[in-house]
């Protein structure tokens, strides 16, 4: 049985040149005049009214810091990851939000489960929670935006054993289960059933708070990775250099099959990213 439904890449190339122009700090027209392509041909690009060819995408890799063969493959969209098999986890659409969350289960011979970014509506989420007679333990939230954590009061009422797992810096987005929430620091693992545990990664960039969640071959990135893509920056003290440092530091140090389970977009792998992703080079690749 396919498990996941053929996704959407969360970012298109004009949201890929628009990230790159924002991490970078420059204009259209600045990238204009270090390109020689026209200002109107990039404000086309930049709201998906077409995509640059294979010159144009080489021309605009060097001043966005890309790696040029990668940015031609995505503006003519010529990659997409293939099929992830993760039979522990299940995925759920978290409407009225376009984000992924998730249910995992530490072994299919054990009860205990997690799950990820609890966020949409309330109802539709506890249904769904429901449909199996799981015991959640964890309730892991890789960062602030309401698309990943809104329906956590209403999850957390449900299942008042669950412990919430949540970086302090993003946590009062939470309200009152802030005070309960269980901090993330660097290298601290959970136990999560008889044989598995959960590493608590801090990936600060998108947001000050944001992590991911690594349970054996299965990482949850949140808004940090996705598919082709990274996150964008929305925090106070980390941004768009952080954000690619601790990609390449955390994320990219794992084995190439880790299966990455993203916020947004379809499940790809640690190390098709490290191939593929115009966001990194082709050092990153033999990291």
């Amino acid at each position: 049985m396919k498990q996941w439904p053929r996704l959407d890449l969360e970012d298109t190339i004009g949201d890929v040149l628009r990230k790159a122009m924002r991490g970078y700090r420059i204009d259209v027209k600045a990238l204009a005049e270090a390109t020689n392509i026209a200002e109107r041909s990039i404000e086309d690009w930049l709201a998906d009214r077409g995509a640059p060819d294979a010159a144009e995408a080489a021309r605009l890799a060097a001043p966005l810091g890309m790696e040029p063969l990668r940015l031609q493959r995505r503006a003519a969209a010529a990659w997409y990851p293939g099929e992830v098999a993760t039979p522990l986890v299940r995925r759920h659409a978290q409407l009225p939000h376009p984000s992924n969350g998730y249910i995992v289960q530490a072994a299919h011979d054990e009860p205990f489960a997690a799950i990820v970014d609890p966020a949409g509506d309330p109802q539709a989420l506890l249904a769904r929670l429901q449909e199996r007679s799981l015991e959640y333990a964890y309730l892991l939230i890789t960062h602030k935006h309401d698309d990943h954590c809104d329906a956590a009061g209403a999850v957390a009422a449900a299942y008042p054993e669950a412990r919430i797992v949540m970086h302090a810096v993003d946590a009062p987005a939470i309200g009152a289960l802030a005070g309960k929430a269980m901090p993330i620091r660097k290298g601290d693992r959970l136990p999560f059933g008889s044989r598995n545990v959960i590493e608590l990664i801090p990936t600060p960039g998108h947001t000050d708070g944001s992590s991911c969640f690594r349970i054996g071959d299965l990482l949850f990135t949140g808004d940090t990775l996705f598919a082709g893509s990274v996150g964008g920056c929305f925090g106070d003290r980390f941004g768009y250099a952080d954000l690619l440092t601790n990609i390449r530091r955390e994320l990219f140090t794992l084995p190439e099959a880790t299966a990455v389970l993203p916020g947004h977009g379809p499940p790809t792998r640690i190390g098709w990213e490290r191939s593929e992703n115009p966001f990194f080079s082709n050092e990153d690749a033999r990291t």
